[in-house]
């Protein structure tokens, strides 16, 4: 995966700041539980999935 230019990353920011009002403390609790969702949704899968359907690939929960 590529890198986002920061002009892309600034544009995302200012819309999840937009969806959320300009709230700030709300901006970061929606992240937050859509990380915390993301990595329950990565361990059912590694639960679901054999080492065969990936080819060995085992999922990371971090960078």
């Amino acid at each position: 995966m590529l890198p986002m230019k920061k002009e892309d990353v600034d544009f995302e920011v200012q819309a999840a700041l937009a969806w959320h009002d300009d709230d700030v403390h709300a901006t970061i609790a929606t992240l937050l539980e859509d990380i915390r969702h993301l990595r329950q949704q990565l361990a059912l899968a590694e639960g679901a999935m054999s080492r065969g359907m990936t080819r060995g690939w085992v999922p990371r929960f971090d960078r």
